[in-house]
């Protein structure tokens, strides 16, 4: 029998490339809705009841209301927007963090998708506090530099404009009142007693993510060696399926560089352990439609449908 889906939202670039994975999938039975009723709470509450997992592709307010409307028993949800994913309730959606969390993911009815800047972060911090190699009150700064497809299609139109502002010729920090919407998971999930210093940064590309957290030794217990931090994160990975970390001499994917559309495309993610005795910096590299939005959703649905986690993903 197939699986019955519903795309809340599936006109941006998350619900796009949902949409687009499944397709193809002769397991998967995609329920649609009349262009000029997707804003219809009636009509989307019969899609929603009628399926067997909806996910949200939806600003928060819209995915609150959404969930009220999914009143069947055996409806499963997995959200891609930021208002559930610290709720009471609602299983996170990174599985590799622990078996905890994909038994969490493979048995609930509400599923929240990870943020993907806090995808990187988290891939990162989380299992270093885990390991006993990062103090939880560490005092921690991340940046991530992510492509323009992430501020979805105002940013996307702004940016292929021909006759765009210079401006966008470069790199741009924002979030700079330190109150990004990502910053409550990074710190929640981790386990942090404060959140970073976050910046994040949009660049002239079209997809693709590096999240790098610089660490100086002293922040680290102590005799941690760059050797060791790497160690850790393998362990922490090993078996996983969509996230593998670099080999010792592979601090960088070529010609001393790394860049942040390197796995665009890619439905799985890269950590890089970089630096030396004294200062280092683990960086993560994903697709930020991919591992941060898209993939790690349809994820998250193979876990719950009980499927190859990777049936459908470009890994």
């Amino acid at each position: 029998m197939k699986t019955k889906v519903y795309i809340d939202g599936s006109e941006g670039t998350t619900g796009l490339r949902i949409h687009e994975r499944l397709a193809g999938r002769e397991d998967i039975e995609l329920l649609t809705i009349d262009p000029a009723l997707r804003k219809d709470a009636a009509a989307r509450a019969e899609r929603i009841n009628a399926s067997d997992i909806t996910f949200l592709c939806l600003p928060d307010a819209a995915a609150r209301e959404a969930v009220a409307l999914a009143t069947g028993e055996h409806v499963r949800i997995i959200d891609a927007s930021t208002a559930h994913r610290t709720a009471p309730g609602w299983a996170y959606g990174f599985p590799e963090l622990s078996a905890q969390r994909r038994r969490a993911i493979c048995e609930g009815k509400r599923v929240a998708n990870p943020g993907c800047h806090a995808t990187g972060f988290i891939s990162i911090v989380h299992p270093l506090v885990q390991g006993g190699l990062l103090p939880p009150d560490a005092a921690l700064s991340c940046f991530s530099l992510t492509g323009y497809s992430g501020g979805g299609k105002k940013m996307i139109a702004q940016y292929e404009d021909d006759a765009r502002d210079a401006e966008l010729d470069a790199p741009r920090p924002y979030g700079l009142t330190q109150r990004h919407k990502h910053l409550p998971e990074m710190q929640t999930v981790c386990g942090l007693t404060a959140a970073p210093i976050f910046t994040p940064i949009v660049a002239d590309y079209y997809a693709g993510m590096l999240v790098g957290v610089p660490l100086h030794a002293g922040q680290l217990a102590p005799g941690t060696t760059l050797a060791r931090l790497r160690e850790c994160l393998c362990d922490a990975y090993a078996g996983a399926r969509l996230v593998r970390v670099a080999p010792g001499d592979a601090q960088t994917s070529g010609n001393g560089f790394l860049c942040g559309n390197a796995l665009a495309g890619r439905d799985d993610l890269v950590l890089y352990v970089t630096g030396n005795e004294e200062r280092m910096t683990v960086f993560s590299q994903f697709d930020n439609l991919g591992k941060g939005a898209s993939g790690a959703a349809i994820q998250s649905m193979n876990l719950m449908i009980g499927c190859d986690e990777t049936r459908g993903l470009n890994v």
